[in-house]
């Protein structure tokens, strides 16, 4: 097992289950993920990005049924959809891995083979209340009004034959890991929330099999049940590189840096999976990011509430990096943001027409009056200031854009009091170190931004390059 220092750094989204179209949230993962990722890979070092799909479960087999599909072709077609929106929004991901994989199906069944091998699956009955739209079991204190809070329906109470994989005997080294940071949950509020459960109530065994879904991977010591779909998928962070299932080799990029996760699937990431690993004895992640919900006027997103704003829609009207700056600055990363259309607009205007789209323009604009045909660009704009490099490294996405765009408001600030379209006639050396200045400053900006906004940043190289003004941004 090797975890030399020669290791990548390790990022994942989670695999996205397809029983319908990617929306919003799928997006704002995935998008946080790619910066954070370009980042990384800017600052020197070696990067593994994975992205993927979690395609079988019940709840795919009765979506594929209900649009009369064969589940494989159903899962096809939505899988692909998740790979044109990575596409269309620039993410650089090194690998997209599906479950429906057969490399990956045998890797799980080899990890199954394994568990039970060791003891840490055995065979029993399962009761508890089971959320059909979660594919999870869930505990009265995870009801509202007898509900399951994030499907609005009552769970079923469900009693079958089952295989069990051992939680509670590892309940206190997992907590212990928590504790200690060897699995960092982030932000720290997540932590607290996950320790609170775990130090109030005991783990119980947990189903890893279903006896009646025939949409998933067959135990390979009992072909009469289905794995339990989230066994399946923890386990694509591993079968990403190819890795077969066994224990001994695990791939060198392991652990991963970072998990990033919405925090609807904070339980199962802090808890199941986890103690799959320690049952393998395989390193936790060091990482786990905790993300909230995108609200829309206050409240979750419903097609019922009409309040849904989808992610081609932003597209079509803020574009590619725009929808990407928008959403990352609506908020800070690991609460729930609140957006609206009307917000966005105003912040798309305020910001990048007015703001950064503003500046380079009427930089560039000036610089076509510098004498000398070179200037003294200011180099290193590659190099981010401690600060930035701080809050990049922390994940503190909307605060890193604030920081940035501190300096957008600077430099524009500068050129009102300088006034530089003056001092081209009345003190051209004046003029010349104004202008100096301030393109260093937009070579600055335009590097600083490429995580978050890699076409702008490119734009904006090219025509401090050529000396050629360039709309960014039109305000609408």
């Amino acid at each position: 097992m090797s975890n030399a220092s020669n290791k990548p750094f390790f990022i994942t989204t989670p695999v996205y289950y397809v029983n319908g179209k990617p929306h919003i949230g799928h997006a704002y993962t995935t998008i946080a993920a790619d910066v954070v990722a370009r980042f990384q890979k800017g600052s020197g070092r070696e990067i593994f990005f994975s992205v993927g799909t979690d395609e079988h479960g019940a709840k795919i087999a009765a979506k594929a049924k209900e649009s009369e599909k064969d589940p494989q072709v159903f899962v096809d077609e939505i899988s692909e959809e998740f790979k044109k929106l990575w596409g269309k929004l620039h993410i650089q991901y090194s690998s997209f891995i599906r479950t429906t994989n057969p490399k990956h199906i045998a890797a799980v069944q080899k990890v199954l083979q394994t568990l039970s091998d060791t003891g840490a699956i055995y065979k029993g009955f399962y009761e508890g209340l089971y959320c059909v739209g979660c594919e999870q079991f869930k505990t009265a204190d995870d009801l509202v009004d007898g509900k399951c809070p994030d499907h609005n329906s009552v769970p079923e109470l469900m009693k079958e034959e089952s295989y069990l994989m051992k939680m509670t005997e590892l309940q206190p080294e997992l907590t212990k890991k928590i504790k200690n940071d060897e699995l960092a949950v982030r932000p720290e509020r997540y932590k607290k929330e996950i320790l609170s459960f775990l130090e109030g109530e005991k783990l119980e065994d947990i189903s890893i099999s279903r006896k009646n879904v025939s949409w998933g991977i067959p135990l390979p010591f009992d072909k009469t049940h289905t794995t339990y779909v989230w066994v399946d998928a923890f386990l694509n962070y591993l079968t990403v590189f190819g890795w077969d299932g066994d224990e001994k080799n695990v791939p060198k990029e392991w652990p991963a840096d970072v998990q990033f996760i919405g925090k609807d699937i904070l339980r199962v990431h802090a808890t199941i999976w986890p103690v799959i690993l320690m049952h393998l004895g395989i390193p936790v992640q060091k990482t786990l990011f905790t993300h909230g919900h995108i609200l829309s006027g206050g409240k979750k997103m419903s097609k019922t509430l009409g309040n849904v704003i989808a992610i081609d829609d932003l597209l079509e009207r803020f574009g590619v990096d725009g929808t990407r700056y928008l959403l990352l600055s609506a908020g800070p990363f690991g609460e729930d943001v609140d957006v609206t259309v009307e917000r966005l607009t105003e912040k798309y205007n305020a910001d990048l027409a007015n703001g950064l789209g503003n500046l380079v323009s009427r930089v560039v604009k000036l610089a076509s009056n510098l004498q000398s045909t070179t200037y003294r660009q200011q180099q290193g704009g590659e190099e981010y200031p401690e600060d930035l490099k701080k809050l990049l490294s922390g994940y503190k996405l909307s605060e890193a854009l604030q920081y940035i765009w501190k300096k957008v408001a600077e430099a524009n600030r500068y050129i009102d009091e300088t006034k530089p379209w003056e001092l081209v006639t009345t003190n051209q050396a004046e003029f010349e170190t104004v202008m100096q200045k301030l393109l260093g400053d937009i070579a600055f900006i335009a590097s600083w931004i490429e995580p978050f906004m890699p076409e702008t940043a490119e734009k904006i190289k090219q025509a401090l390059q050529e000396r050629k003004t360039v709309p960014l941004f039109e305000r609408i």
